[in-house]
């Protein structure tokens, strides 16, 4: 957690989520209920299974920075946490801690216990975004704006519609966010459950119980689809992010400025701007997600039945993909919750090219009379001169908010698709 940073790229609450202290907490969490669910199963007896609960119930006895540097000896926290642990409860409760477990399964548990919390952040924040845009949507159904394409004027459409676009992703996100399965791993030294046997699934069962963790039914320490589907769901989400941060910065400049934020930044240098740092923030955080995915998709080619490195790289990139996305999130939610919408500078735009937005629809009224190739023909050269106003049709014709298609109904659709 950087207390610099963070608050910038609105990583705040996510890496409350992922620090060192709660990766900890997860740590013993998992030993807690494995020696739960050991002793369920009449591998070790009660009282020595109190007796780590006991001890695992908070993480205060543990130094965190002295268990990083002795982690390093072995490559993982949980070597020096478990001698730790087994010194802490003494002989009453040696037999049951991390009975039967390997580091990697006191890890992985941990990182989808961590992951769960934080993810459970994200979705809120992007679920703020997603509301805050259906506002938006509703309240400017009938918006007149220009439509851009390739960052020119294309034809009209309306703000409602831009926002139920942005609305529709946000909420596809948190669906896909929300549908993560996160699952207990529970393998032993070569994921064969031998120290267990023949209690090794009845325990991993109860283990999963002990967590609210969905039980795996076999073991995922080389099979990394877990973790990949978590990383392309948060990747996804930082993209629908940083797309609708990337229109609002477009929208938000001064020769369009047909948005602008709550709560603007500043400059150190210019007293009259007035940034869209919720959304330049969002795209910043939004931005570092596709290499960090690309990192755990990467991992996933862990060699054998216990991957050299493959793991291990894995710890830094989901964190630091959870905290980027959670940021994106919390920014994006900052942006549109005071969105300021200026439909009178909406109008102003979409009036510069005296109604060549609406070449295409000339065009189409022209044709019957002229035929299509003739009609764009006389079209396009009309729009040469820079105005289609020369032409003889009804004005009717080139009024922008008489050329919005379905604009409204997609609108419509897309809220009604909110409340099933």
């Amino acid at each position: 957690m950087s207390e610099l940073w963070d608050p910038i790229f609105g990583a705040g609450r996510v890496a409350a989520e992922v620090d060192d202290r709660s990766w900890v907490r997860a740590m013993l969490q998992a030993e807690a209920a494995l020696a739960r669910a050991a002793a369920s199963a009449g591998v070790v007896d009660e009282a020595a299974a109190a007796a780590v609960t006991k001890a695992c119930a908070d993480a205060d006895w543990v130094a965190v920075e002295s268990l990083g540097a002795q982690a390093a000896a072995g490559g993982n926290p949980v070597i020096p946490l478990v001698l730790r642990l087994r010194a802490h409860v003494g002989p009453v409760g040696d037999a049951a801690a991390h009975v039967g477990a390997t580091s990697q399964d006191i890890i992985d548990t941990a990182a989808m216990l961590v992951s769960r919390r934080a993810v459970g952040v994200i979705v809120d924040d992007f679920s703020g975004a997603a509301d805050a845009a259906a506002r938006l949507a509703r309240a400017h159904r009938d918006t007149p704006m220009a439509a851009r394409t390739l960052l020119r004027q294309a034809a009209p459409t309306t703000f409602g519609a831009v926002a139920a676009g942005w609305g529709a992703g946000l909420d596809r996100a948190v669906a896909r966010l929300a549908a993560v399965e996160f699952a207990a791993q529970l393998g032993g030294a070569a994921g064969t459950l031998a120290a267990l046997h023949p209690h090794g699934p009845t325990v991993r069962q109860a283990f999963a119980r002990e967590l609210d963790l969905t039980d795996p039914e076999g073991v995922w320490h080389t099979e990394r689809t877990r973790v990949a589907e978590l990383a392309g769901a948060l990747a996804g989400a930082a993209g629908a992010a940083g797309k609708v941060a990337t229109d609002v910065v477009l929208l938000a400049q001064t020769e369009v400025g047909e948005v602008r934020e709550a709560a603007p930044g500043g400059s150190s240098s210019l007293p009259h701007k007035q940034n869209p740092v919720a959304a330049i923030t969002t795209r910043a955080a939004a931005a570092q997600a596709p290499g960090l995915a690309a990192t755990l998709y990467s991992a996933m080619s862990g060699e054998q039945q216990r991957a050299a490195g493959a793991w291990h790289a894995e710890w830094p990139a989901l964190m630091a993909l959870l905290r980027w996305t959670g940021g994106a999130a919390a920014r994006l939610r900052q942006c549109l919750s005071g969105l300021y919408v200026d439909a009178a500078a909406m109008h102003e735009n979409l009036s510069r090219t005296s109604g060549l937005l609406l070449a295409d629809r000339i065009a189409a009224h022209l044709a019957p009379a002229m035929g299509r190739a003739a009609a764009e023909q006389t079209v396009r050269d009309a729009a040469r001169s820079g105005n289609l106003d020369t032409l003889d049709v009804d004005p009717e014709l080139l009024d922008p908010g008489t050329y919005l298609g379905h604009a409204g109904d997609l609108v419509d659709a897309y809220l009604r698709g909110r409340q099933q």
